[in-house]
């Protein structure tokens, strides 16, 4: 009985001082769900939250994201809406996206570090243009070849 009753003196002070005990775990959704940990890879979705259709997940470089080669093809082009950087830490862990096929035009920075962009529509490229639906191609690179202002979040 005194058990019982110490244990409700608690449970009451501390919803009194607004704390609450959790009584069941929640799940994790949207691209923390989607999390795999460093297994070495670049990943894209259609829909916000690492939701929707999966674009594609590379360990390379993908020059276009609009021909027929690489994990990115065709359709991938100017579709993604939340991408995820999964890479290996150290050297080349830092994925560059690019406005244009060619790995060589504007571009955005995503740090391994940072996980994921759940929202492309927060991001802009080198050349002010939003993200959202307008990747075309990504290149890994190392944090020195990011400009200052190219960091995506």
């Amino acid at each position: 009985m005194r058990k019982k009753l110490t244990t409700a003196v608690v449970t009451l002070g501390l919803t009194a001082l607004g704390f609450t005990i959790p009584t069941t775990a929640q799940a994790a959704s949207g691209c923390n769900a989607k999390w795999p940990g460093r297994d070495g890879y670049v990943r894209a979705w259609d829909g916000y939250d690492c939701q929707g259709e999966l674009l594609g997940a590379s360990v390379g470089n993908d020059w276009s994201w609009g021909d027929v080669e690489g994990d990115f093809q065709e359709q991938d082009y100017n579709r993604a809406s939340s991408v995820m950087n999964s890479g290996f830490i150290g050297g080349k862990d830092v994925v560059a996206f690019h406005w244009i096929a060619g790995m060589n035009s504007e571009y955005a920075c995503l740090s391994p570090n940072e996980f994921f962009v759940d929202n492309l529509s927060r991001n802009k490229f080198t050349n002010g243009e939003s993200m959202d639906n307008s990747i075309g191609s990504h290149r890994w690179v190392t944090a020195s070849e990011c400009g200052a202002g190219t960091w995506m979040s």
